[in-house]
């Protein structure tokens, strides 16, 4: 009898422990669908970062722009043709490249940036930083980020 009290108390005290091991990191992304986009257009266009999240870690991410009337920014084949012709990249290439840098990840990753589009650079790293801190909140409002001065 004295033997099944102390593997109770034990069992007990396992359970106890190993909760504390359950509990959610506060740093730990809620799953969800977080949004994080420019306040202002920049050239006509106003960046946005769309992420899911799920078990902690983001699945799948969005990094575009759209111009006032909603048009996406990699659909634009003319702004495409010139900005390739002009700087290397365009639009559908680096913000599939900057996105490849949040899938699979559980927190804001070095993100390096792609000659061409380094304005899109800065801004997808604002924006990242942005969407993941509401997705730790579980926030899912859109997190609106202001469009750094350049010098």
């Amino acid at each position: 009898m004295k033997h099944w009290k102390i593997a109770g108390t034990l069992a007990a005290a396992v359970l106890l422990l190993g909760g504390c091991g359950i509990e959610q990191k506060e740093s730990q992304m809620q799953d969800g669908t977080y949004t994080a986009q420019m306040t202002d257009y920049s050239f006509g266009w106003k960046e946005f970062v769309t992420i899911t999240v799920k078990n902690g870690e983001i699945v799948t991410t969005e990094y575009n722009a759209e111009n006032p009337s909603g048009f996406i920014k990699s659909w634009d084949n003319v702004y495409m043709n010139n900005m390739k012709t002009k700087m290397g990249t365009y639009p559908n290439e680096y913000t599939r490249y900057y996105a490849s840098f949040l899938n699979g990840q559980t927190e804001v990753p070095e993100i390096d940036t792609l000659t061409g589009a380094t304005n899109s650079g800065s801004n997808f790293r604002l924006l990242s930083q942005a969407v993941v801190e509401k997705a730790i909140l579980g926030d899912s409002t859109i997190a609106l980020v202001e469009i750094p001065e350049h010098e």
